[in-house]
């Protein structure tokens, strides 16, 4: 457990763009499998969420992944971005 202090005026902050490098890892993880078993709604989602945070790229991989889902799915996939918006 940490038990130090934290310089809080030489601390670095966090780049803005942070946030969204790891909503589009979550969506790269669903998307390939790398748990073992792909999810396209949660790749959706994340990617999603990583665009709606400015990650340019995640735009088209969200496109490439609705391009394999029902419109059942998509519609499941932008429910829980934005549940996921709304609570953070």
């Amino acid at each position: 457990m940490f038990q130090g202090t934290f310089d809080l005026d030489t601390a670095t902050p966090i780049d803005a763009t942070a946030l969204s490098d790891v909503l589009f890892e979550r969506g790269l993880y669903w998307a390939s499998g790398r748990s073992g078993l792909i999810d396209l709604v949660a790749a959706h989602k994340w990617f999603n969420l990583a665009a709606l945070n400015g990650r340019q790229d995640a735009v088209a991989l969200r496109q490439e992944v609705a391009e394999q889902m029902s419109e059942a799915e998509i519609s499941a996939a932008q429910r829980e971005a934005r549940a996921w918006a709304s609570a953070h």
